[in-house]
């Protein structure tokens, strides 16, 4: 492992975030808050508990989630979708990097900045409603699985889309979708039988719901199911990864 060249790839990644602060950062934070104002004021008049928990405090787990989700695909995939627009890919590519450090760096550097958004949002939410955290451990197990294998995610859309309007057909209307289904802002158990096992072939439930039970020890299904899941994303994610730089497949021209 050519740990200089991933630090030299991971810190040109880290610094073209710190130059866009505004939309990097303070943009996905002001929109969460906006969700806690929002939805806060709006629907938790009206459902005062879920499962014995505040609404308010309910539905921070999944607006952390659906900020980590959105924002891993983004960055990884502008990460590795502007050198090949701008045609500095090639020169990565013939530089002494294997491909293995090729992705710690880009992946690394999306999943970075995700996590960093997903500690803001945590500390953030503080200033609208009080929270608990039942298992600490295992809530940063499942921030740091799904921040990785969304920037892989991310990952491979960068090298597959070929213009800038590919780069967000998946996140907008696949990714966002999926969350708002997934039980971000209510739990499955509300919903008619029909709909719950409908919800269930949702793949963004069994990650908020892992999620929120490390908060308050409440879930839609297993956490043991959520963390094998999200293990499975993992490795095909991985495997996809491997097989795009194995076959050069919109790499190598």
């Amino acid at each position: 492992m050519n740990l200089q060249s991933v630090k030299t790839l991971y810190l040109a990644e880290m610094a073209r975030s710190m130059r866009t602060m505004l939309q990097s950062i303070v943009s996905p934070v002001i929109s969460t808050s906006l969700y806690f104002v929002v939805f806060g004021a709006a629907i938790g008049t009206r459902i005062s508990e879920v499962d014995g928990i505040s609404y308010g405090a309910f539905i921070v787990p999944g607006l952390i989630m659906l900020m980590l989700l959105t924002q891993s695909v983004s960055n990884a995939s502008f990460g590795i979708f502007f050198p090949r627009f701008s045609g500095s890919i090639y020169e990565i590519l013939s530089a002494p990097m294997s491909y293995v450090e090729v992705v710690v760096g880009y992946v690394g550097a999306a999943a970075t900045k995700s996590l960093l958004l997903g500690v803001i949002v945590l500390v953030t939410a503080r200033l609208f409603v009080p929270y608990s955290i039942d298992h600490p451990l295992m809530m940063v197990v499942f921030l740091v699985l799904t921040a990785v294998t969304f920037s892989l995610l991310g990952f491979i859309i960068g090298i597959w889309a070929d213009g800038f309007e590919k780069l967000q057909l998946v996140p907008l209307l696949v990714i966002t979708p999926l969350t708002f289904l997934g039980g971000t802002f209510y739990s499955i158990d509300m919903l008619p039988p029909f709909w719950q096992a409908m919800t269930l072939a949702n793949p963004v439930v069994y990650l908020v719901s892992g999620f929120r039970w490390s908060f308050y020890g409440i879930s839609d299904v297993s956490p043991l199911v959520s963390l094998g899941m999200i293990l499975l994303f993992l490795s095909v994610a991985l495997a996809m990864v491997g097989w795009i730089f194995k076959s050069g497949y919109r790499l190598k021209p």
